[in-house]
């Protein structure tokens, strides 16, 4: 066993994403610690080796590198910042890692806190879905020092296959809403594409079939467009969710003054899906209110 894998490990958020990157550092061989609010949450992991904890504290005072895998700002807040949080238990020289998609101000903010105490924090969002964070294949996008960010690449190794550093303190946060960005414009081509395919009494699964033999071609179009075909919008990633992060990547945008209208659109896209309870499904299931403007049956 190396030094690396010598450091015990602490993992918090144990959810679609956090539970199976949990599981792939454990099964990498370091000693991995968990907690969650809801005991049943950790029962897997514990089957797996792991040691779970019955309050945060007592995590946050063995665990050497502790992430953090959780929904929104305020919970990584209320972890980091809040009464028994990590800023005032965790050890000095713990490193901190965020694999949740929040605020990049925000992160700036703990990351500066964190490190009066002698704390370090990296901002490391990640891509890939339920799917990557299974097989180990996210992309995980890093924010911080790069001599903090070495210290824990194996541990990240363990859990994704394309790992960059991007910049400092907030930069990985950027780079997932710029991904975000990406990824919710492209949900919507994908959508209309199936969609035109459709009302025009075209097969659709040809059309995706020709479309991902040409310059077309995409994960998106792979993936999602099937789940379309199929009707199946269990999620991966929940439209909620998604919402949310181009919230955040709007008002990244708005503090530099920068108008991004197809941003703007796939938002309002995305909060028709709220709105209309459609949020606890995957984001692809963006085609539904987009057919839905044009009182389109695209589903029979």
């Amino acid at each position: 066993m190396t030094w690396k894998k010598a450091m015990r490990i602490g993992y918090i958020g144990l959810g679609i994403m956090g539970k199976p990157m949990a599981l792939n550092i454990q099964k990498a061989g370091f000693e991995l610690h968990i907690w969650a609010r809801r005991p049943e949450a950790t029962v897997d992991l514990q089957a797996a080796g792991a040691t779970a904890h019955t309050n945060l504290p007592a995590l946050s005072q063995c665990c050497d590198v502790i992430f953090l895998n959780v929904s929104d700002t305020p919970d990584v807040e209320q972890l980091i910042l809040g009464d028994g949080g990590l800023l005032e238990h965790a050890k000095p020289g713990t490193i901190i890692v965020d694999n949740s998609t929040i605020s990049p101000d925000a992160t700036r903010h703990m990351a500066k806190q964190l490190a009066e105490k002698g704390i370090h924090m990296l901002d490391a969002p990640v891509s890939g879905g339920d799917v990557g964070a299974i097989a180990g294949t996210l992309s995980i996008m890093v924010g911080g020092k790069a001599d903090i960010f070495e210290k824990v690449k194996a541990v990240l190794s363990a859990c994704g296959t394309n790992i960059l550093h991007i910049g400092d303190h907030g930069a990985g946060q950027i780079c997932k809403a710029c991904n975000q960005i990406l990824v919710a414009q492209s949900m919507a081509a994908v959508g209309e594409s199936m969609l035109l395919a459709k009302a025009s009494g075209v097969d659709a699964a040809k059309v995706r079939q020709a479309l991902l033999g040409g310059f077309a071609q995409s994960r998106i179009l792979d993936i999602h467009g099937q789940r379309i075909l199929d009707n199946n919008f269990a999620p991966g990633f929940k439209s909620e969710l998604h919402h949310k992060d181009m919230g955040i990547a709007l008002d990244a945008a708005n503090q530099g003054g920068l108008e991004l209208p197809g941003a703007q659109l796939a938002a309002e896209h995305l909060q028709a899906m709220v709105e209309q309870g459609l949020g606890g499904e995957d984001s692809s299931a963006m085609c539904k209110v987009i057919a839905a403007e044009s009182d389109f049956p695209l589903f029979d």
